[in-house]
């Protein structure tokens, strides 16, 4: 039998993309935690990833053969192109349907990332009470520009995942632990508390959707959110004092 281990850090938003897919799967593993607050182990460098950087995972297939793969939507991608028979995380490519299907899903998540998350970064240096509330307001106005009218055409109450999926998708896994951020950290004024109530009136399709992707158990399953609410205080008052 194959063997997955998987090189992760539970509080790095980036590493949780794996964890998503690998609880969507429902395929065993094995879990390495990487410290991020203090230089990584040689062996981690050597052996795993000269990078430093999680998610890593190592996979030895039923012949004993070993593979290293790392980055964290290739290693997703690598879950789901691996098991994709156990899931409906992605359709398959080798259909005119199906390749439409992961184009648009492409689209959405490099929207995502290259349109709408770069406003979240923005927190960090953002000094008064006047520059989170521009922050926010940035981030609801590319939601409206960008994402919404991708979710607005396609999801509803009874099919609320991307494309109008009842599951999970692979849009979902890649911009899940993200957004699973923005829904609590918003509610609890980590982040702008505007951000919660504008999305929800301004961009309702979108709202829906966070809301619906923030509850699901395998987004939020190895989200401690006492930990990251205290770890993101600490982290954006140490950006904006410098």
């Amino acid at each position: 039998m194959a063997k997955l281990t998987l090189y992760t850090n539970h509080r790095c938003p980036w590493a949780h993309r794996a964890h998503i897919a690998l609880a969507e799967l429902g395929v065993p593993f094995d879990e390495v935690i990487i410290d991020l607050n203090r230089p990584r182990d040689p062996w981690y460098l050597a052996d795993i990833n000269p990078r430093g950087l999680v998610p890593s995972l190592k996979y030895v297939s039923d012949t004993g053969k070993e593979e290293i793969v790392t980055e964290s939507a290739i290693v997703s991608q690598f879950l789901v192109d691996l098991y994709g028979d156990k899931t409906t995380l992605e359709p398959a490519s080798n259909s005119e349907t199906g390749a439409i299907a992961r184009a648009r899903i492409n689209f959405f998540v490099d929207t995502y990332f290259s349109k709408v998350q770069g406003q979240i970064f923005k927190l960090g240096t953002a000094k008064t009470a006047a520059d989170e509330a521009a922050v926010a307001e940035a981030y609801v106005a590319a939601v409206a520009k960008e994402l919404e009218p991708l979710l607005a055409a396609s999801t509803s109450k009874d099919a609320p995942f991307f494309g109008g999926s009842k599951t999970l998708t692979i849009a979902e896994v890649l911009t899940g632990s993200f957004i699973l951020r923005v829904v609590h950290l918003s509610k609890e004024g980590v982040y702008p508390t505007s951000i919660a109530t504008e999305a929800a009136t301004k961009t309702p399709a979108f709202w829906a959707w966070a809301q619906a992707v923030a509850a699901h158990p395998s987004v939020n399953g190895i989200y401690d959110e006492a930990a990251i609410l205290e770890n993101t205080k600490t982290r954006l008052a140490n950006q904006r004092s410098a």
